[in-house]
């Protein structure tokens, strides 16, 4: 059982105790605060449904005794970053994201063994996102005309089989197939960014135990093979041609679709459920919504490990658990 007390104290200890992966080397003045304090106020925005750095700043005065220990747990050394490094280093976080992600996700892999009882398969997959206010309709955007002002620029077109013409984001993802869905790698574009394009670098952050990659059709691509040859993967996806197929592999590449199908879509809904993403994004431009999208996936990851610690199930209850955080 978890402990009484705050959810999100719980969540906020749990980033000072997980991996984090090396920072790239930088020139210049060391910095003063660590990537660990941005992660735990990436939390608390995720938690508390606050999407700018105005808006957490101004919770975190509230004179209350959660609030107390949130502000104990966002201080080092007995500092606390000014208004502007809080502003300059969350707009800054989204680029350490997705190794971020990463990183935890192969940390769980050991400690959760989601393939103790299956093989050691992957889904990998995008989903879109809708874009916050209107939509910038392409001959506007030939025209380099903007209608309205709530419309995101930096957002595009992409046609969903399942949604129709979406204008919006693309959330990349790789998650496990397997008892417990686990993210192990992700990244957000604009919806107009080909499916396989991000697919290498998120195939480099799997662990190495990954053996089955499997995709649909847009992954049939020489650079997704390329990079699942290079680690000894094999990646199993729908060909092109006409159907019905009939060469020889065509009864094991339909029950690795539905297999797919099964966990990564599934995983999909539930994620857009927790976070409330079933309609448009909170934010605005690429750079809010990558934090909004990624770390909402950083928030399920220490989601997983605080159940996964208190003897919890790991696919129900998740959103309840948030919720009352």
């Amino acid at each position: 059982m978890i402990a009484p007390g705050s959810r999100l104290v719980l969540l906020l200890r749990l980033v000072d105790r997980i991996p984090v992966p090396a920072p790239p080397p930088r020139r210049g003045r060391p910095r003063r605060y660590s990537e660990r304090l941005f992660l735990k106020a990436l939390v608390v925005m995720l938690v508390r449904h606050l999407h700018r750095p105005g808006e957490l700043l101004a919770v975190l005065d509230e004179p209350t005794a959660e609030m107390m220990q949130v502000r104990a747990l966002l201080s080092e050394h007995g500092r606390w970053p000014c208004r502007r490094t809080w502003e300059r280093r969350l707009a800054h976080l989204p680029d350490s994201l997705p190794a971020q992600l990463g990183c935890l996700g192969r940390c769980l892999v050991d400690q959760l063994q989601p393939w103790a009882d299956c093989g050691r398969a992957v889904a990998i997959d995008s989903t879109t996102l809708q874009a916050r206010g209107g939509v910038w309709h392409a001959k506007h955007r030939k025209a380099g005309v903007v209608p309205h002002t709530s419309i995101d620029t930096e957002a595009h077109w992409t046609k969903s089989g399942w949604h129709g013409w979406v204008y919006g984001w693309k959330l990349h993802l790789v998650s496990t197939v397997a008892g417990v869905w686990i993210p192990l790698a992700a990244e957000l574009t604009p919806a107009n960014v080909a499916d396989n394009d991000p697919a290498p670098l998120l195939l480099s952050e799997l662990p190495a135990e990954v053996r089955f990659v499997l995709g649909d059709l847009h992954y049939h691509a020489p650079n997704v093979r390329a990079a699942c040859e290079q680690d000894g993967r094999l990646l199993v996806t729908p060909h092109y041609g006409p159907y019905p197929h009939t060469d020889g592999g065509v009864e094991v590449r339909r029950l690795f679709h539905k297999l797919r199908s099964a966990n990564l879509e599934t995983f999909n809904e539930l994620f857009k459920g927790i976070f409330d993403a079933h309609g448009s994004v909170p934010t605005k431009g690429l750079r809010a919504t990558r934090r909004f999208a990624l770390g909402a996936l950083f928030v399920y990851q220490l989601v997983l490990l605080a159940r996964f610690e208190a003897g919890l199930p790991l696919r129900v209850g998740l959103k309840a658990f948030l919720k009352a955080a």
